[in-house]
C-alpha cells in the first residue's frame, strides 16, 4: 500500500508540474510558474528552465556563444524577483515575444508582484524592456556582459548570494564573501 501510495503522489505532482507548463503555452502562467531559483539550470550566473518543457532548446540557446532565439517557454532569471518568458511568436513583437515578471518572493512560495512588457518595473525602479532592448539582436534580449546592455550594480558575489537566499529554496550555507556581499547590499539599501 505504501508504495502504490508514493506512486499516486509522484503521478500528482508530476500532473501538476505538467498542468503548469502546459499553461505557458495557452498564457495561463501564473505564480505557480515560479520556483526556487536553484531548481533551475544554471548558465553563467543566470538560470533557465523552460515551462513547456523544451529545456533543451532553452540550454542550446542559452549555453550558445553566438546567441539565438529562445524557444517559447523559455524562462531566465538572474535573481529570485524578476522573470523572463518567451512566449509564442507574434504574441508581443516590440518585446521579441518576452513577457518580464516582477515578483515577490517568501517561504511559502510565489506572488506576482507585475508582469507586461514595455511597462514592467522591478523594485528598484527600473524598466526591464528599457534595459533589456538594448541587447544586440543575436542574444535576444538577454543581457550579459559584452551584450550591449548596461551593467547592473551587482557583482557576481552579491548576485550568487542573493540567488543562494531565495526563500522558495532549501537553506543553503553562504560564503563568508557573500555574506558581506549582502550585509553591503543591505546596508545600501537602508541608506546607511
Amino acid at each position: 500500500m505504501i508504495l502504490r501510495t508514493g506512486i499516486l503522489i509522484v503521478l500528482a505532482a508530476s500532473a501538476a508540474v505538467l498542468s503548469a507548463r502546459a499553461g505557458a503555452e495557452t498564457g495561463s502562467i501564473d505564480a505557480n510558474s515560479f520556483q526556487c531559483i536553484r531548481d533551475m539550470t544554471p548558465v553563467r550566473g543566470f538560470y533557465v528552465d523552460n515551462l513547456q518543457g523544451d529545456l533543451v532548446a532553452t540550454l542550446a540557446v542559452a549555453r550558445s556563444e553566438t546567441g539565438g532565439i529562445y524557444p517559447p517557454g523559455s524562462l531566465v532569471q538572474l535573481v529570485p524577483t524578476e522573470a523572463m518568458v518567451k512566449r509564442e511568436a507574434g504574441f508581443n513583437p516590440a518585446t521579441k515575444d518576452w513577457e518580464f515578471f516582477e515578483l515577490d518572493v517568501s517561504p511559502e512560495g510565489t506572488t506576482i508582484r507585475g508582469r507586461g512588457f514595455a511597462d514592467v518595473v522591478n523594485r528598484f525602479g527600473g524598466n526591464c524592456f528599457a534595459c533589456h532592448v538594448k541587447a544586440r539582436p543575436e542574444w535576444d534580449m538577454i543581457c550579459e556582459t559584452g551584450h550591449g546592455c548596461d551593467p547592473i550594480p551587482l557583482t557576481p558575489v552579491m548576485l550568487k548570494a542573493i540567488q543562494k537566499t531565495d526563500p522558495r529554496c532549501e537553506a543553503m550555507e553562504l560564503a563568508p564573501e557573500e555574506s558581506a556581499a549582502l550585509k553591503a547590499l543591505m546596508g545600501g539599501a537602508s541608506g546607511g
